[in-house]
């Protein structure tokens, strides 16, 4: 672990590098640790820093605690006080001083009773007497108001004057107990078994006032912790200043940061009701108000549809002689119209009335002059027909053969020129009487000659 220095002019090493390395051994040999001792010449300066020395029967060690970690002290070092004090071991380069860095420091023997919270807070915990689920609710309205601590509390005077504050007359009920000493775990537990069992409070607050961690240690004790977990009332811990915390704080039903807290969440502030109250009595009214002009307003409009028998039976009745005259006046006028209508048709049927003795006449002339209109469109017919056949016997190309002509047909074709003919071709020779066959022996460019 140790570096070696030689003796050697040429080798010497400086003041400086020779603390650095033993400030460097030292911090590195040694790890954070606690270590008690008697405080001895403690001196806090102006910038926040605290000097002192750590000693006991053989021997003494200086100590400086700088500001940030002196600024979190709970009490204040005096001389011959018996502390533990969580230290880093170093060496003050500049002069060559060995000290211990001191990160926190608290009166000797607080570490066991820390161990001691820490244990029960641990087992209660498990058992489930902090459980946000068992927390009751404190009364808005309490009948009354219990209290445990002790009669020469300064707590208790807190908690009166701000009860009769918030709410002069509630009535409360002290349940003395010693709150420090020996014998303080078991009073307190006493007492808040008694409130429990009397039953005649319907919200309980136990108290006392600041102070170090072995004077509020009674609240501490598992006795007063089960005490408050069986009590039959919600159960409200005021105990110490804001940053004390105490086993009664986890296991009670709501936590206060002061005693005065504690009565001010178990009471209701009269003043704040008061006016509460009287913004709901101006509701009321006003709602009172709107709900009668609304029945005022709906009288009205029930008033207006309202009428005397009488009233309603003369207007049914002119209605009804309406309704009466108005039927006539439909019934005339539908009767005009059907008149109205009878008139037209008759008018209509007497222009399509036909006139029969000139048409008897017309008949008569008509059957006389069919028989000589037949006759003479017949002879018409007749003469049309005859020209008809003339012609078509004129046009009839087997009249044509009988004067000696005859038709030259190919594979059915006719034929028209003697340059479509080749040598070879089958031709058909139709006569008037009949039709022979022929072949042509020389073709197209020369005589055709058929055998």
């Amino acid at each position: 672990m140790f570096t070696e220095l030689s003796s050697t002019s040429h080798n010497a090493v400086s003041i400086t590098e020779l603390n650095r390395r033993v400030r460097d051994l030292l911090e590195g040999s040694f790890p954070v640790m606690w270590v008690a001792g008697e405080v001895s010449n403690f001196k806090r300066y102006g910038s926040g820093h605290c000097y002192f020395s750590l000693k006991d029967t053989s021997a003494q060690v200086r100590c400086v605690m700088f500001r940030n970690r002196a600024a979190l002290l709970d009490f204040e070092p005096r001389e011959g006080t018996q502390v533990e004090a969580r230290v880093v071991v170093t060496l003050y380069e500049a002069r060559g001083d060995f000290q211990l860095t001191v990160e926190a420091m608290r009166p000797a023997g607080l570490g066991t009773l820390f161990e001691a919270f820490e244990a029960l807070k641990k087992q209660l915990a498990a058992e489930g007497l902090f459980e946000a689920q068992r927390k009751r609710a404190v009364p808005a309205f309490p009948r009354a108001i219990g209290i445990v601590t002790s009669p020469r509390a300064a707590a208790l005077r807190d908690v009166l004057t701000a009860l009769a504050r918030r709410m002069p007359g509630l009535p409360v009920i002290l349940y003395p107990t010693a709150v420090q000493g020996a014998s303080a775990a078991a009073e307190i537990a006493a007492a808040i078994r008694t409130a429990s069992m009397r039953a005649e409070v319907d919200t309980l607050i136990v108290c006392r006032g600041g102070g170090s961690l072995e004077d509020l240690w009674a609240f501490n004790e598992e006795v007063v912790a089960r005490a408050i977990a069986a009590c039959g009332m919600p159960v409200v811990s005021g105990v110490g200043h804001e940053t004390d915390f105490t086993i009664a704080d986890f296991v009670a039903d709501l936590r206060a940061a002061t005693p005065t807290a504690a009565a001010e969440l178990a009471s209701p502030h009269r003043g704040e009701w008061l006016a509460r109250l009287e913004h709901l009595a101006r509701q009321l009214a006003r709602s009172q108000e709107r709900a009668l002009q609304q029945r005022m307003q709906r009288l009205d409009a029930l008033a207006r549809r309202l009428r005397h028998p009488g009233e309603q039976l003369a207007v049914q009745r002119m209605r009804l002689d309406g309704l009466a005259r108005r039927l006539a006046q439909l019934r005339q006028r539908r009767l005009d119209q059907l008149d109205d209508a009878l008139a037209r048709q008759r008018l209509r049927l007497a222009y399509a009335r036909p006139d029969l003795p000139p048409l008897a006449v017309q008949l008569a002339g008509l059957k006389q002059r069919l028989p000589g209109a037949l006759r003479h469109a017949n002879e018409r017919r007749q003469a049309q027909l005859a020209q008809l056949q003339a012609r078509l016997t004129a046009l009839n190309p087997e009249a044509v053969l009988s004067r000696g002509y005859a038709l030259i047909e190919r594979q059915g074709t006719v034929v028209t020129a003697a340059s479509a003919l080749q040598g070879g071709d089958v031709l058909k020779l139709r006569f008037a009487d009949g039709a022979v066959d022929a072949q042509v022996t020389q073709g197209t460019g020369e005589q055709a000659q058929l055998f």
